[in-house]
């Protein structure tokens, strides 16, 4: 579901058409809301979703992100993913084959297709020995960033972006590059019902991901939570 400006026939702006894009090419079926119609729910759902900008996309109930996160995530593969995880995509779309951007997963026959999706809503669980371990690397820091790549050596634009956002605040903080450990970069997301990264967690509780915390340390909020 995009809550979108527009409709998919006619965005009205730049981003909502940039994500209508993304999701045609991933050949989804997808339905809009065009949030110039509503604003009570426009304003309403920016609270809900605790996102301040439009689009946003949501999968099974579950805010996947903003216009940046989603066609950062469309541009690396992982859109893709999580739509295939979700029992979400046609046959066509999951080759074997590895080309034209497809991923290298094996074609689930009629029966799990339609397995997956009667599954899609159920909540993922994590075993107790990955959550301990994520746990205490959460706790590691004070402020601690899970990136790709390190602060001197950020290996995607939006980490880039947010340990800029924390060298401005002039704050101390830690790291943990997910592209280092996919247990913990899979396994985060269930724990943080977060689905992208980077993402910022403060004395053990998630801040948010880039748009959330670029949005913050515009308005101040993150200075006076780092500060509090």
């Amino acid at each position: 579901m995009l809550f979108m400006k527009g409709n998919p026939d006619e965005p009205k702006c730049g981003f909502s058409r940039k994500v209508v894009g993304a999701l045609m090419e991933e050949g989804v079926e997808f339905g809009s809301f065009d949030i110039l119609s509503d604003e009570e729910v426009r304003q309403g759902l920016k609270t809900f979703s605790n996102w301040p900008t439009y689009p946003q996309l949501y999968c099974s109930g579950e805010l996947l992100g903003g216009g940046d996160i989603v066609l950062e995530m469309h541009k690396s593969g992982e859109l893709r993913e999580v739509f295939s995880e979700k029992g979400l995509l046609p046959p066509a779309f999951t080759s074997t084959s590895g080309t034209n951007g497809t991923l290298d997963a094996e074609v689930p026959p009629a029966s799990t297709t339609t397995e997956a999706a009667d599954k899609v809503g159920e909540p993922e669980k994590l075993s107790e020995t990955l959550k301990a371990r994520i746990e205490t690397v959460v706790n590691s820091e004070p402020v601690l960033l899970f990136m790709k790549g390190s602060p001197e050596e950020p290996r995607c634009g939006f980490s880039r972006k947010v340990v800029d956002v924390l060298k401005e605040e002039k704050v101390p903080f830690g790291s943990f590059d997910i592209l280092s450990d996919e247990d913990v970069r899979q396994g985060l997301k269930i724990y943080s019902s977060w689905p992208t990264y980077p993402q910022l967690y403060v004395k053990g509780e998630l801040i948010g991901g880039y748009d959330i915390v670029i949005e913050m340390h515009k308005t101040g909020e993150l200075k006076q939570i780092l500060q509090e």
